[in-house]
C-alpha cells in the first residue's frame, strides 16, 4: 500500500509564504508525475501544479509567477513553494502522485493540507 502524508499548511496574511510538503511512502517501485490540487469550498478541485519524473512542470495560469512545484525523487517527495499568496488561495491541498507498486501503476492522494490567506 501507498500512503501520501502533506504537511505545511496554515493561516498566512495576504503576501505572504508558505511551503507544503507531500512525501509518499509505501511498496513503491517507481513515481511518474506528482501534482498538487486545490479544492475551495463550493467549488471543484482544481490542478494547481505538476511535475514530471523528469522534472517538467506545469502551473495553472493563477497561480504562475509566485508558485514553484519542485521533488526530490530519492525521498519521494513533492513540494509546493507557495509566494505572495491571495486570499483566493485558500483551499484545501492535496498532493498527487502516479505510483508503480509492483507491475500495476495507480494513482495515489493525500488527505489534504489547509491553507488560509487572511489579514
Amino acid at each position: 500500500q501507498v500512503q501520501l502524508v502533506e504537511s505545511g499548511g496554515g493561516l498566512v496574511q495576504p503576501g505572504g509564504s508558505l511551503r507544503l510538503s507531500c512525501a509518499a511512502s509505501g511498496s513503491i517501485f517507481s513515481i511518474s508525475d506528482m501534482a498538487w490540487y486545490r479544492q475551495a469550498p463550493g467549488k471543484q478541485r482544481e490542478s494547481v501544479a505538476t511535475i514530471t519524473s523528469g522534472g517538467s512542470t506545469n502551473y495553472a495560469p493563477s497561480v504562475k509567477g509566485r508558485f514553484t512545484i519542485s521533488r526530490d525523487n530519492a525521498k519521494n517527495t513533492v513540494y509546493l513553494q507557495m509566494n505572495s499568496l491571495k486570499p483566493e488561495d485558500t483551499a484545501v491541498y492535496h498532493c498527487y502522485a502516479s505510483v508503480r507498486v509492483g507491475a500495476t501503476r495507480d494513482d495515489y492522494w493525500g488527505q489534504g493540507t489547509q491553507v488560509t490567506v487572511s489579514s
